[in-house]
């Protein structure tokens, strides 16, 4: 049972990061304002007004940068200009200052784990040779010899595995024919790990923030956060790739000091406890990472209106995890520890409770995600015959998902997320309750993962089918407001998108958007972004039954299998389920895989 009170964050009145709804834009995905097919900045400068009704108070825009797209622009060719898929420069300044005008804020994505091959740095190490200044930017190696003494080098320098899928090595042909070095790739082969042990790469890191704070972007979030640094001499490791640093569950332990919060040294950092069973992998969540972010952080020091960054680091535990929040660090990091619970009361409500003291221990907003760009969507999860699992990616020949089961859970999720004090973070589609593609041809699939697996991976293509605007148009409207004939999605739509799309749920009481429109205008009418979690004498997890106070309001999740009572002297404010308004006052039970907000009478 989770204890009945929680710690909440600290005040930090005039930091807007610290309660936000941040929403996240996949821009080919998004809108497309030229009718290529391909979402863009104008697609996101023309539905800026959708977001503002929404009551969002950011946005956070994935890479739009130059890139040969072979990672959906995660591989980066180059820091500073839009990709013409995308737009140009004048294009993200015209947006960013239409958004500001809205009172929206703008993040922008930084990948500074790796590059693309095709950025100048990577050709320039090509060309320079082993041993040359230019291959110091990046993680080269010579082979090992597959006879010892041979001098051949065939065997990668170590065992470790990419993310994707196949090793984390390739090995180079030099500029003379012969075989060469290998570099490393945690993810695909056109993605080379930068060398951070190099002064050079933190200078154009450094540049590069300051680059986007002076065009006016308000924060960053940060790709792959925990896997800048590595271990020094590159150890083999036995371990299974993967984003996720350690175990989940009880099995990993974690030492920190117990001291308050402050400035600190590389020195101080705290042990890190290892699992008998999974050894922390020697890529991801290294000590020194953290001598970067506050550097960075001096960087943003250096620009007025609170500008911030949210670290995507999947670490485990959540105190673990804190440390990337400390003052003198980021300011935020993704609570996957929430998204992983699941549908099950036990499991959230041990999320929550971890996750707000851990944060509150360094005194920092937690945040809260149920969805986003690598994810199968939560209201597609839900409605698998185990809620908490979390696969990657679903296609045509496995278990598909009940959908109307799958979407009253992720509803009454996601009330559950915008009741928690800290941020929240949506991900685009999500307001519309639009599920996983699950069907997608292999034809069509694009993620490297699917290929580097040879399908064992299905990938991520599902969760970024661009969103559909307008049932009656082609492509559900994604096109709309260009001039001229549009052509079709760079991804495939199914046709559940039809009914869900927006002009469908606008003004249409009951709808996911409007319930979504709601609760976040609760949460802000409420104060709940700046509250604190008390469990109830009510709420018992191990019934299936969630419910907390915050503030005013009592929140109430029925993750079990029979129906609740609504506390007396209390009557409902807003509910998750399909009923009318004006039956919610009315209401004397919380109907399974329901949630709703509760206010006095």
């Amino acid at each position: 049972m989770p204890n009945p009170s929680v710690p909440g964050p600290r005040s930090v009145p005039s930091a807007w990061w610290a309660d936000a709804v941040v929403y996240q834009i996949y821009p080919r995905s998004f809108a497309d304002g030229n009718g290529d097919g391909m979402g863009d900045l104008r697609g996101v400068l023309h539905r800026l007004p959708y977001l503002e009704e929404l009551g969002v108070d950011a946005i956070w825009l994935s890479p739009f940068y130059k890139s040969p797209q072979a990672d959906g622009g995660y591989d980066v060719a180059d820091y500073r200009q839009v990709d013409p898929l995308f737009g140009t420069l004048a294009d993200f300044d015209a947006m960013l200052q239409e958004a500001h005008r809205r009172g929206l804020k703008v993040i922008v994505d930084l990948v500074p784990n790796h590059t693309s091959d095709e950025h100048i740095w990577f050709q320039e190490a090509l060309a320079a040779g082993p041993g040359s200044p230019e291959r110091e930017r990046y993680i080269f190696r010579d082979g090992k010899d597959d006879v010892p003494g041979s001098g051949d080098g065939r065997l990668a320098p170590n065992n470790w595995k990419s993310i994707f899928g196949g090793p984390a090595w390739s090995r180079l042909t030099e500029v003379d024919g012969s075989p060469g070095q290998w570099y490393l790739h945690l993810f695909d082969t056109r993605q080379p790990d930068l060398n951070w042990e190099n002064p050079e790469v933190h200078e154009e890191m450094r540049s590069v923030l300051r680059f986007w704070l002076d065009r006016g972007a308000d924060g960053f979030r940060v790709d792959v956060a925990h896997g800048l640094v590595k271990e020094a001499g590159l150890p083999d490791w036995d371990g299974a790739a993967s984003m996720v640093e350690g175990t989940t569950g009880p099995h990993r332990e974690s030492h920190l000091p117990g001291d308050a919060p402050h400035a600190h040294t590389d020195a101080e950092e705290p042990h890190r406890a290892v699992s008998p069973m999974y050894p922390p992998s020697p890529f991801f969540d290294q000590d020194g990472v953290h001598a970067i972010y506050r550097d960075w952080n001096r960087v943003l020091a250096e620009y007025g209106g609170d500008r911030m960054m949210v670290a995507e680091a999947w670490v485990e535990p959540a105190e673990r995890l804190a440390r990337y929040v400390r003052p003198d660090e980021m300011q935020q990091a993704f609570n996957f520890d929430f998204l992983l619970a699941g549908w099950d009361a036990e499991r959230m409500a041990e999320a929550i409770s971890a996750s707000l003291a851990a944060a509150a221990s360094v005194g920092s907003p937690c945040t809260w995600v149920l969805s986003n760009h690598d994810t199968v969507r939560h209201s597609t999860r839900f409605g698998l015959k185990d809620p908490t699992t979390f696969p990657k990616g679903i296609g045509a020949g496995d278990e598909q998902p009940d959908a109307a089961l799958g979407l009253a859970r992720a509803r009454a999720a996601t009330l559950v997320a915008l009741a928690l004090p800290g941020s929240a973070y949506l991900y685009q589609g999500e307001e519309l309750g639009l599920p996983e593609h699950t069907t997608l041809p292999a034809s069509a699939r694009q993620d490297p993962t699917f290929f580097r697996t040879r399908g064992a991976e299905i990938g991520r293509d599902g969760c970024r089918v661009p969103l559909p605007w307008a049932e009656g148009e082609p492509g559900f409207g994604f096109s709309s407001g260009h001039s001229g004939q549009a052509s079709e999605p760079w991804l495939p739509q199914p046709d559940s998108f039809g009914p869900l799309a927006a002009d469908q749920q606008e003004g249409e009481e009951g709808s996911t958007l409007e319930l979504y429109r709601d609760a976040i205008a609760f949460r802000s009418a409420h104060h709940l972004g700046q509250g604190t979690v008390r469990w109830t004498e009510e709420h018992a997890p191990d019934s299936g039954l969630l419910a907390f106070r915050n503030g005013d309001a009592i929140v109430v999740s029925n993750l079990g299998f029979a129906s609740a009572p609504v506390p007396e002297g209390y009557s409902v404010a807003l509910s998750s389920g399909p009923g009318p308004a004006d039956d919610r006052a009315a209401m004397r039970e919380v109907p399974v895989d329901c949630t709703v907000y509760l206010l006095p009478d």
